[in-house]
């Protein structure tokens, strides 16, 4: 029997508890009090089924081991072995998984192992379009925070299977200064200062700008390792790397699409974030079709 952690795409880790938690939340969600009371009516106790996990689109596999622990919570005696991993790219019609053994388990599991595996693996499809987008750039592709309430990591998880890369996990692991936070604090400067007072050595800070005026400010200061550009045209974007000459790191965010993507890459700027790759991406289409 395959294990999930035989899955996990080398570059892109998702730990074992989150695995269990987000599974135990699904079934419980779709068992409620009473379980499965189609499969309890209508398939004998002892019955085996022999299933099929079915690509029906083209694109990037995630989520392979939640289907698998989902599965295996509802039964340790289902034979499960997985054709191909994370981060995959598979063609349409390609057999991701197969299973074998007590037929209840595989129909109360249907729908949450679907569920896992068609949301992150459209995730990491678009993801990997963004990036195909870029081929032959240093540019990134990242994440931001708009993610499903409670399924972050699994979702940034996702990105990573499809080649892009995380921002911030949540407000405690980096400072990022907005338009908001300047305004309250009295200005670029004194914000920049009492953050770089706050942190220890090893946080990093970024700091967000709508203008090449406010860059040059922030790049007075010396006290940003990042900035972020919001909403700025091919030609500022360009303009900008050149004033920051390296100094720090650039990351372009807002509006960006597929359309935009590949000429952002040609500006000089370090990163991309865009939040469509995780609020906008389309549900990949994958089925489980019984084997009789």
């Amino acid at each position: 029997m395959t294990t999930p952690a035989s899955l996990i795409h080398p570059d892109a880790f998702l730990s074992p508890l989150a695995i269990g938690e987000a599974v135990a939340r699904a079934l419980d969600e779709d068992l409620g009090r009473a379980g499965d009371i189609t499969s309890i009516a209508t398939i004998p106790e002892n019955a085996k089924a022999h299933a099929v996990m079915v690509a029906r689109q083209a694109g990037v596999i995630a989520g392979l081991p939640l289907a698998i622990a989902t599965f295996q919570k509802l039964s340790p005696d289902l034979q499960i072995h997985a054709y191909v991993r994370d981060g995959a790219a598979v063609a349409a019609g390609v057999h991701v998984l197969t299973l074998l053994g007590p037929a209840r388990a595989v129909l109360t599991g249907e729908r949450t192992a679907l569920n896992f595996v068609g949301r992150l693996s459209g995730i990491a499809t678009l993801t990997s379009e963004y990036v195909r987008h870029t081929a032959g750039t240093n540019l990134r592709i990242c994440c931001t925070r708009k993610t499903t309430p409670g399924l972050r990591a699994l979702e940034k998880y996702a990105v990573r299977c499809g080649g892009g890369f995380n921002h911030r996990f949540g407000l405690d692991d980096a400072i990022l200064i907005k338009d908001n936070h300047i305004a309250v604090a009295g200005g670029v400067r004194a914000v920049l200062e009492r953050a770089r007072a706050h942190v220890g050595h090893l946080v990093k800070i970024e700091i967000e700008v709508d203008t090449l005026d406010q860059l040059r400010e922030v790049l007075d200061t010396g006290l940003a390792d990042a900035v972020l550009l919001d909403n700025m045209d091919i030609a500022t974007l360009t303009e900008a790397a050149k004033l920051a000459q390296g100094r720090v790191m650039l990351e372009a965010s807002g509006g960006v699409t597929l359309a935009s993507i590949a000429e952002i890459a040609t500006t000089g700027v370090d990163y991309v974030s865009s939040g469509a790759l995780t609020h906008s991406a389309a549900n990949f289409d994958i089925a489980l079709d019984i084997e009789t």
